[in-house]
C-alpha cells in the first residue's frame, strides 16, 4: 500500500512566514502531530535568503537589496544566498528514521531530490544528478569561492547539460530532516549579481560571465514561459513518483496559524536572527 504524506501549497507569503512555517512543520512532525510533508510556496516580495552560517556584512550589499525592493531573511539551513523571485520553492519535512531516509546527508539529498528529478523529466527536460568526480570539484564544494548559491553544483544537485537547475539546502534538527530549495522558472541575473559585495567590478564581471555556464532557468531551457501552476503540477507528480507516495492536502488549523505568526514575530522578522554574525 502506498504511503500517504501531507501536501501544502501555501502560495506567496512574506519571507518571515515562509521560514517560520518550515520550522513549525519540523516541530509538529517531531511531536507526531503531522505526517511527512511536501510543501510548495512563493515569495512576496521577491526575497534574498542567506544561509544559516553566512556573514551578511561580508557577502551582501544591503543597499542594493533595499534598492531592488527585496525582502531579506536568514534560512535555518546552510548554503549560500538565493534570490527568490520567479520560482517554485519546495520543502520536504520527514523523520530521520523514516524507512526511506538514509543516514548520510548526501544520500538523503539523493532520495528527496528524486522527486525533483521526476518533475524536471515531466516538464520535458533531460535532467540528471551532478556527482563531482575530480578531487578539485570535491574541494570546491568544501571551499566555495562565491556567495551565490547557484554558482556551483554540489553532490546530487540537478543539472541539465552540465548546468545547475535547482538549488537545495538541508538541515536536521532533533530527528527531523528539512530539505528546501528553489526551482528557478526564470532568472534576472543582473539583479542577482547586484546584491553581492565584490572586491572589484572586474571580479563581478568575471563571476557573472562564469555563472552563465554553471546555472540555468527552466524557461531558458524550454525556450518558453512556464507557468508556476504548471510547475506545481509537474513537481507534485514528481514527488509522488520519486518517493513512491500519495500526497493528500494538509490544511493548517487556526491554532497552527497563530503558532506560525508567533515564531515569525519572535525570530524570523528580527535583526538579531537575520543579521547575526
Amino acid at each position: 500500500m502506498t504511503e500517504t504524506w501531507g501536501y501544502i501549497d501555501s502560495g506567496k507569503s512574506n519571507p518571515y512566514y515562509n521560514m517560520a512555517l518550515d520550522e513549525k512543520l519540523m516541530e509538529w512532525h517531531r511531536e507526531g502531530k503531522t505526517p511527512p510533508i511536501v510543501r510548495f510556496y512563493g515569495w512576496e516580495p521577491a526575497t534574498l535568503s542567506v544561509g544559516y552560517f553566512q556573514k551578511v556584512e561580508k557577502d551582501i550589499d544591503l543597499e542594493a537589496v533595499k534598492r531592488h525592493g527585496l525582502g531579506f531573511v536568514r534560512r535555518p539551513t546552510g548554503g549560500r544566498a538565493v534570490l527568490h523571485e520567479d520560482e517554485l520553492t519546495y520543502s520536504v519535512i520527514v523523520s530521520e528514521d523514516h524507512p526511506q531516509m538514509p543516514d548520510s546527508v548526501t544520500e538523503a539529498y539523493r532520495v528527496i531530490s528524486q522527486g525533483l528529478l521526476e518533475g524536471f523529466i515531466d516538464l520535458g527536460l533531460d535532467a540528471s544528478f551532478s556527482v563531482p568526480r575530480s578531487e578539485e570539484e570535491r574541494n570546491n564544494l568544501k571551499n566555495p569561492r562565491s556567495a551565490v548559491c547557484f554558482d556551483a553544483s554540489s553532490w546530487y544537485e540537478l543539472v541539465v547539460e552540465g548546468r545547475k537547475i535547482a538549488g537545495s539546502a538541508q538541515t536536521r534538527q532533533k530527528g527531523v530532516v528539512l530539505q528546501h530549495g528553489s526551482i528557478i522558472l526564470s532568472l534576472d541575473e543582473d539583479k542577482l549579481f547586484d546584491v553581492f559585495n565584490y572586491p572589484s567590478e572586474r571580479v563581478r564581471e568575471r563571476m557573472q560571465r562564469s555563472f552563465k555556464n554553471k546555472a540555468v532557468a527552466i524557461e531558458e531551457l524550454l525556450g518558453e514561459k512556464i507557468d508556476v501552476e504548471q510547475a506545481k503540477e509537474a513537481f507534485r507528480t514528481g514527488f509522488e513518483k520519486g518517493l513512491g507516495i500519495d500526497l493528500i492536502p494538509y490544511i493548517l488549523s487556526e491554532e497552527e496559524g497563530k503558532e506560525i505568526e508567533k515564531l515569525m514575530e519572535e525570530k524570523y522578522s528580527t535583526d538579531a536572527w537575520n543579521f547575526k554574525s
